[in-house]
């Protein structure tokens, strides 16, 4: 009974790491960002990122929001998993 709640918690939050992570490695290469792809890759991602690009300081030319984002994300993950596992 527990998988069936916590399995899809877990794909989420891969999914969202992932998709963090192909935005970082998509803003080393020119793309087109017309793509509908990249859209999409974007429109996910900025909802999570700009929040922290919001609260966090300007460094220069360095964007640590999805530094910050994934560890935010993996300890949110740590909390659901933990709740829902103490309730099974």
């Amino acid at each position: 009974m527990e998988q069936i709640v916590v399995r899809p918690i877990e794909i989420v939050f891969s999914i969202l790491s992932f998709a963090i992570l192909a935005r970082v490695l998509l803003s080393w290469v020119r793309v087109d960002p017309t793509h509908p792809a990249v859209q999409l890759l974007f429109d996910v991602t900025e909802s999570i990122l700009r929040p922290i690009r919001e609260m966090m300081p300007a460094m220069g030319m360095f964007d640590f929001s999805p530094i910050i984002a994934l560890l935010l994300l993996n300890v949110l993950e740590g909390l659901l998993l933990y709740i829902i596992r103490g309730l099974f």
